[in-house]
């Protein structure tokens, strides 16, 4: 994969790397590479640091090196650096990437760095895989957003995951809570056993084989635990004595309110707390992107993104069932729709009711909230680069620029 906003520079490696038959995948910002890495595997990344005009210092750059690394810790970077930025390389590798090239690059020596992290990355999954029982490999969880609370969440994730300990992550359901867990799971040392989900109500049966069977599958990975805080006193006594003492325990529960203090001293050392979508500025739009980019190739139609007032109505909708409800309306309004940018006219594009005695609650049409979403998730999705963030919402840069002003960026 190329990290890249220059397109010129996207359709000359692709040539360079086609003719030594590597395939590769393009991505013009961060945000883009992110969404594209949760649905497709990258045996290797070549990731500009630079994505903003007129700037060298590679904060953007190392941002995103440290995101990439977070979410897949064996993942291959070779950063793209300017010509003078040698210091920055040497920084860069200290920062865990696995090579570095200069601008302007020799092909041959673009060429033979790239086939030098693949090959590391394929030896790192032969590793891996042979030491996993069942020899599957799967692609890292990412948990995609780019508000502070979600950043939030995936600092705490990769400073927890490489310990041992046992770990709680609250949250209204639909929120991304198992999602966190199997995130923990991959960046830890337990990563070449097996997460095995089981339901706590489950677990606590002891007539219940198959659970019986997933909690010693177990015992040298993690159980993911749904839904801990669904039981009561007596089934949460049953479960604490069927918890492999050897296991490690990720939990998932709304709160940790109605857990005994017993177990919750098992499978909690260290809580977590998944947002709502609602604390999450922008995220609402960055995930619609990439739910409808996973319609549109789960169900083979075609789609043009969003017009501007379909993804207001998005950013600033209180989404029933949190993000699960968010993309089950994007696939439904992907399914329903004839490949035009989805509006807000768009079958499906509503939350739909939970039950017959229910209804959703209604939109948060506050314009200025949402307008400032927008663009927070512009600028976010551009690295800043106003001229791109400008193009993806309609605006001149002078009008951006005011805007901006306008809401304190």
């Amino acid at each position: 994969m190329l990290i890249d906003d220059d397109s010129d520079v996207h359709q000359a490696v692709a040539v360079l790397l086609g003719r030594a038959g590597i395939d590769m995948l393009g991505a013009p910002s961060p945000e883009d590479a992110y969404s594209l890495l949760e649905r497709q595997r990258a045996d290797a990344i070549l990731l500009d640091l630079n994505f903003a005009r007129g700037r060298t210092h590679g904060e953007e750059g190392f941002a995103a090196l440290a995101r990439l690394l977070g979410d897949d810790p064996n993942a291959a970077v070779v950063v793209i650096t300017g010509h003078s930025g040698v210091r920055i390389a040497v920084a860069a590798m200290r920062a865990g990437a696995f090579d570095f090239v200069m601008k302007p690059w020799r092909n041959a020596d673009l060429v033979e760095r790239v086939q030098a992290a693949i090959a590391h990355r394929r030896r790192q999954d032969e590793i891996m895989a042979l030491q996993r029982a069942d020899g599957a490999l799967s692609a890292p969880p990412r948990l995609l957003g780019a508000s502070a609370a979600i950043e939030h969440v995936r600092d705490l994730v990769r400073r927890i995951a490489p310990t041992s300990a046992s770990v709680l992550v609250t949250g209204p359901a639909g929120s991304g809570r198992s999602l966190a867990g199997r995130a923990i799971h991959y960046s830890s040392a337990r990563a070449v056993g097996e997460v095995v989900e089981i339901e706590a109500l489950s677990a606590s049966d002891p007539a219940d084989v198959e659970a019986a069977a997933g909690l010693a599958r177990a015992r040298d990975g993690t159980v993911l635990l749904r839904h801990a805080d669904m039981l009561d006193t007596a089934a949460q006594v049953r479960l604490l004595a069927r918890l492999p003492a050897d296991a490690r325990i990720v939990a998932t529960a709304e709160s940790s309110a109605r857990l005994s203090p017993p177990l919750r001293a098992r499978i909690a050392t260290v809580e977590i707390a998944m947002p709502p979508l609602a604390d999450r500025p922008g995220d609402a739009v960055l995930l619609a992107r990439h739910f409808a980019r996973v319609a549109e190739e789960r169900h083979g139609k075609p789609v043009r993104g969003f017009t501007g007032e379909a993804e207001a109505l998005i950013a600033a909708t209180v989404w029933p069932d949190e993000v699960r409800g968010l993309a089950s309306a994007v696939e439904r309004a992907v399914v329903l729709g004839d490949g035009e940018p989805i509006g807000i006219e768009q079958p499906g594009l509503v939350p739909m009711a939970q039950s017959d005695d229910e209804t959703p609650e209604k939109p948060r049409l506050n314009l200025e909230q949402s307008e400032r979403s927008l663009i927070e998730a512009a600028l976010k999705r551009h690295g800043f680069n106003i001229s791109h963030a400008a193009g993806d919402l309609g605006l001149s840069r002078a009008a951006l620029y005011r805007r901006m002003a306008k809401y304190g960026f």
